[in-house]
């Protein structure tokens, strides 16, 4: 087996480079086909999921084997024969090509399951017997029934369903970003972001808290995953409040909270933003903009809700010691701030397209990749660091197209079985045609959802869905979208399934359900402020209108420190209720 082993190693950096270079390639080399990329990118990604990422009991890997080669197969199939397939409209003309469909199908879902587990895949497989049996059901939620031949040609010879719009998303935007996230973990930037936040908290009143939401609104900036964050920055900051003492509830709600607000905070966010690119048509950086001010306030009302705990509680700043020196932060903030500008730079100043911008940043920071925290070169270290944002980007690129792609199934069967519109439909008359109804119908229904699937998943179900309505009933496109996309977001906190306070609870032993009504109280913002976002419209306005979108901060701003000063500040009961009501009056009365 050792022998072996270089071998397995030698074989994964291959595959690894090769997924990079693939990517990084479409962005340099001009239009690709779409029936050419979007397999391609599956094909790539399957390895990690099937053989490399999943169980390695011999079962598994057997089977993983044998899906890795028919799927990669089917992919190579199609795009090798992308123009015969352009001509066929999406209708399968032999068993050949019905075997190549039946196999994508079985793979996507697979894949799947064994990324995320049994939720996904289970609502793909509801949606695909729909589309098949859907004419079988009485009533306007049945269908006139769609060709067999027709439907599963939609969904893998044309680009109505896997290689749909989100296929596309994952592989041209989405999959960039992420090797972004992948080489600045790789370097001294995660080592950057602690430092930066441990200088500018470490030293305030329950600073070791502070300086876990600091950095992981850094951090969170480029990971996008609530459950990763938590387990990089939380593996420091963690361990820091558990000494000073900090109740291990409050240390671990901290760090789920905070963590939480990765996905909501630009450019990342876990995804969402470029997903909601394709499905608004709105400039990426118009949704970065319309989505800062919201991250901010959610941030803020965490850091008042640890300044209400510190009136509880003794919690200690962090020692000068423990601190970093200013030599310490200024050379390994440059670890992430020269990536940052980079890409800053090409969006805004040369405008090119984000994606391109961010492959500029991503060369920018595998140079920095020669240097470690003391601007040293150690040739075996810069190999490992090498090595680990090559698998990096390749296990994460290979995560988010396996949700994407059977999130595609599901939005694919929607489309032709005009079962969107029906829910649509639904919901309008389920809420008499009133909006705020409305709202707390989807808000319902995104929470549920989002804890069985992926946020960036449960997003996208919900929005095909709900989004029409909402707009329908007057909502501005980014505005419907957003609030959806913060809703998902509710299950990484809210009981019963709550993954990042799993984690979190995990690591500091502490029981989870304690854990989670404290994260629910410190991170409130979550709830209200995508109801604030309708309520004060403007607040999405900073480009167009930055001085209505300022005023509309304030607003939410005093409004939710009030709210979350009054949930968990030690004062009697009536004065705590006070506060949240004149907190929600702020927020939600309309000025005179």
């Amino acid at each position: 087996m050792s022998s072996q082993f270089p071998i397995l190693r030698l074989v994964k950096l291959g595959l690894a480079f090769i997924l990079v270079a693939f990517h990084l390639g479409l962005i340099f080399s001009g239009l690709v086909p779409n029936l050419v990329s979007r397999p391609l990118h599956m094909a790539l990604a399957l390895p990690w999921i099937f053989l490399f990422c999943g169980p390695q009991k011999p079962v598994a890997l057997a089977s993983g084997l044998v899906l890795t080669l028919v799927g990669t197969s089917a992919c190579l199939w199609i795009a090798l024969n992308r123009d015969m397939l352009a001509d066929q409209y999406g209708f399968l003309e032999s068993p050949l090509q019905t075997g190549v469909a039946i196999i994508l199908v079985v793979t996507v879902l697979e894949a799947a399951r064994r990324s995320i587990g049994w939720p996904l895949p289970i609502v793909a497989a509801l949606a695909l017997a729909y589309g098949l049996l859907g004419q079988h059901i009485p009533g306007e939620f049945g269908h006139s029934g769609t060709p067999l031949n027709s439907f599963l040609g939609t969904l893998t010879i044309a680009e109505g369903g896997i290689w749909g719009s989100l296929t596309g998303v994952s592989v041209s935007v989405v999959a960039i970003f992420v090797i972004f996230g992948a080489v600045l973990n790789a370097g001294a930037a995660g080592r950057g972001f602690m430092n930066v936040a441990a200088a500018a908290a470490g030293h305030l009143t329950g600073g070791a808290a502070k300086v876990s939401v600091l950095s992981s609104a850094l951090f969170g900036s480029i990971s996008g995953s609530a459950s990763a964050n938590v387990a990089s920055t939380g593996a420091i900051t963690l361990p820091a409040m558990t000494k000073l003492g900090y109740p291990k509830r409050l240390s671990a709600a901290v760090e789920a909270v905070a963590s939480s607000g990765g996905q909501i905070m630009p450019p990342l966010m876990g995804a969402g933003a470029f997903v909601m690119v394709e499905l608004t048509g709105v400039p990426y950086t118009s949704i970065m903009a319309a989505a800062a001010l919201p991250a901010l306030l959610y941030f803020l009302a965490v850091w008042v809700g640890i300044n209400a705990y510190a009136n509880r509680y003794d919690l200690k700043p962090i020692d000068a010691g423990s601190r970093p020196s200013g030599r310490d932060v200024a050379i390994t903030s440059a670890f992430f701030l020269v990536p940052f500008t980079v890409l800053l730079f090409g969006m805004f100043v040369t405008q090119v397209t984000p994606q391109y911008a961010a492959a500029q940043a991503i060369l920018a920071g595998a140079v920095l990749l020669l240097f470690d925290q003391n601007l040293a070169i150690n040739w075996r270290d810069v190999a490992d660091r090498l090595e680990e944002a090559l698998l990096g980007s390749a296990r994460q690129v290979a995560l988010i197209a396996s949700i994407i792609l059977c999130a595609s199934i599901i939005i694919g069967v929607l489309s032709i079985t005009g079962l969107g519109v029906k829910i649509t439909s639904l919901i309008l008359s389920g809420s008499g045609g009133l909006l705020w109804p409305s709202l707390i119908l989807t808000a319902i229904a995104c929470l549920v959802l989002g804890m069985e699937v992926p946020t960036t998943a449960a997003y996208v179900i919900c929005v095909s869905v709900a989004g029409p309505a909402l707009v329908q009933l007057g909502l501005e496109p980014l505005q419907a979208h957003l609030f959806v996309f913060w809703f998902a977001l509710l299950s990484t906190i809210t009981p019963p399934v709550c993954g990042a306070v799993f984690i979190a609870a995990g690591m500091v032993e502490e029981n989870w359900l304690k854990v989670a009504l404290t994260a629910m109280a410190l991170g409130v913002g979550l709830y209200i402020i995508p109801l604030g976002m309708i309520a004060n419209p403007a607040l999405l306005q900073v480009v167009d209108h930055p001085a209505l979108a300022g005023l509309a901060f304030l607003r939410l701003a005093i409004g939710l420190s009030a709210i979350s000063y009054g949930l968990i500040s030690p004062r009697s009961l009536q004065a705590r209720l006070g506060l949240v009501l004149i907190g929600a009056a702020v927020i939600f009365v309309p000025a005179p």
